[in-house]
């Protein structure tokens, strides 16, 4: 059960196995943004992220290191890719639901998962400037 100040945010992806490798696919009512420009690699990235939460949450891997061997990638990358699993509710609403387009790319991403929920909006939806962009 989770704590009175914890909100749990389901994100409805389907995981297909294509040529042996899972796959990320949107919920089916799911629409292109009509400019067609929202990143499609963002969606599968927290998909994949909260995938890999919900199997250390269950114990099937004891530590980052672990999952990332069994999913053959570096471990620095799993990392960073967990934290979109922890990005701010209104984010994953608006990125998944909304899909309203990202102004930072995924890397970025991950490193609004550091920022206050409050400062996340801000941010990756191009309203605010506090990740240093390279």
């Amino acid at each position: 059960m989770a704590a009175p100040d914890t909100i749990q945010v389901f994100v409805p992806l389907k995981v297909r196995k294509k040529n042996g490798r899972p796959k990320i696919l949107p919920p089916a009512d799911y629409l292109p943004s009509e400019d067609n420009t929202q990143d499609p690699h963002i969606l599968r990235a927290i998909g994949r992220a909260w995938a890999w939460r919900r199997r250390m949450e269950a114990g099937e891997f004891g530590t980052v290191r672990d999952l990332a061997i069994a999913v053959n990638l570096a471990e620095r990358h799993v990392s960073r890719q967990l934290r979109l699993a922890y990005l701010a509710p209104e984010v994953l609403k608006r990125l998944v639901f909304r899909r309203e387009v990202s102004a930072v790319t995924v890397m970025q991403l991950t490193e609004c998962a550091f920022l206050s929920w409050h400062e996340q909006a801000g941010v990756v939806f191009g309203e605010t400037n506090l990740l240093s962009r390279p």
